[in-house]
């Protein structure tokens, strides 16, 4: 063979051998295929888990559900709330508050001025029947006033202040500015948690005082039978220090006082306290009901925001018309609450058991002072 030939021969032999082994690289043994699909296999998702390394996506939805709803796991950073993944609840919180909360709370209160100014259009301020007689009576003494006042401005300016975070983006800011308001609300929010505890302590006071003269009676039912004499003239049911009109306030005030503070101080407060999982947890024992407990320490406050607001919408409906009836709505009722002393006519109308109290205790004391003998 020639020279050439053979070089020709032995081209065509490399140019084969290189097929061939690019022909083994490139294709699959079969036994490392099926292994692959094996493998495959066996790491699909079992159960809902989804391991590394797997072809396709897979989820749980129970895991997801649960998840949605608020379930807590663990973590090891110092903030346990990081647990939550997500909380659907949140979204619905904000729609309640800024929805129908915000929306029937207006409605209440405007509900209530309309009515109060259509009983004083209709009825008039309530007049003393016999005119003022000269002669004054001490209704409440400067201890009694002091508990009073500093529960009344207290509970002013946490209303004023919280009305504004509800409604002070609407109403407000536009009047304003946003400079001016952002002063106001950082203002108000301080005087609202500040002020809380004079509330707080304005509230025990008064309880503490009055609590044996608000407790219910007999004559009570007179006074609820003719509604006090408030729709009718010359109609002065008998009553004692204080009617069946001032009790519901009174009782009023202490509940939704302490209702509002106990949610204030879990807000002020924040996840240090369990007030609605464990009233649920007593409501489920007691009554056979499925409300959820326990809640997420978030689920918590959120309940307490939402019914830190309603009770105080509530509260300040009722006090709107004790401001009323104790302003212009009556004739000499001022007073009682102003300098102390009340027209001896107008304590006799409105309170004639509790005036014939305070003159037996007088006369007693003046017999008794004149019975004693000189020195």
């Amino acid at each position: 063979m020639s020279g050439r030939g053979i070089q020709v021969r032995n081209c065509l032999s490399g140019f084969a051998a290189l097929l061939l082994a690019i022909a083994f690289v490139i294709s699959p043994e079969p036994s490392f295929a099926q292994q692959t699909r094996d493998t495959v296999q066996q790491e699909n998702p079992v159960e809902g888990q989804v391991p590394g390394n797997t072809l396709g996506e897979a989820s749980d939805t129970d895991l997801w559900r649960d998840i949605r709803h608020g379930v807590t796991g663990n973590v090891s950073i110092p903030d346990k709330k990081a647990g939550t993944l997500v909380q659907s609840e949140g979204e619905l919180w904000r729609s309640l508050r800024n929805g129908p909360l915000a929306l029937y709370a207006s409605w209440a209160m405007l509900g209530m001025i309309v009515l109060l100014c259509l009983f004083f259009a209709i009825r008039g301020r309530i007049r003393i029947d016999h005119g003022m007689s000269g002669v004054t009576i001490t209704r409440f003494n400067g201890f009694e006033r002091f508990g009073h006042w500093m529960l009344a401005t207290s509970f002013i300016v946490l209303a004023l202040s919280g009305l504004n975070v509800m409604y002070g983006r609407y109403l407000l800011l536009p009047l304003i500015g946003p400079e001016a308001f952002g002063f106001v609300t950082l203002m108000g929010k301080y005087l609202h948690n500040y002020l809380a505890f004079a509330f707080m302590a304005g509230l025990a006071i008064i309880f503490i005082m009055w609590v044996r003269h608000n407790l219910p009676n007999r004559t009570d039912v007179k006074w609820v039978l003719v509604a006090g004499g408030l729709f009718s003239k010359n109609v002065h049911p008998p009553a004692k220090k204080f009617n069946a009109g001032q009790k519901v306030i009174f009782w009023l005030v202490i509940l939704c006082g302490v209702s509002i503070s106990l949610s204030g101080w879990a807000l002020l407060f924040p996840f240090t306290t369990h007030f609605f999982s464990d009233t649920f947890v007593l409501a489920n024992n007691l009554f056979g009901t499925e409300l959820p407990a326990p809640l997420a320490p978030i689920q918590e406050q959120q309940l307490n925001s939402l019914w830190h607001s309603i009770m105080a919408v509530f509260l300040i409906c009722v006090i709107l018309a004790h401001i009323y009836i104790g302003s212009i709505g009556m004739e000499g009722a001022f007073d009682a609450m102003g300098s102390g002393e009340v027209d001896l006519n107008w304590a006799k109308e409105h309170h004639s058991l509790w005036v014939e109290e305070v003159e037996q205790k007088e006369s007693g004391a003046a017999s008794r002072g004149a019975a004693q003998p000189a020195e």
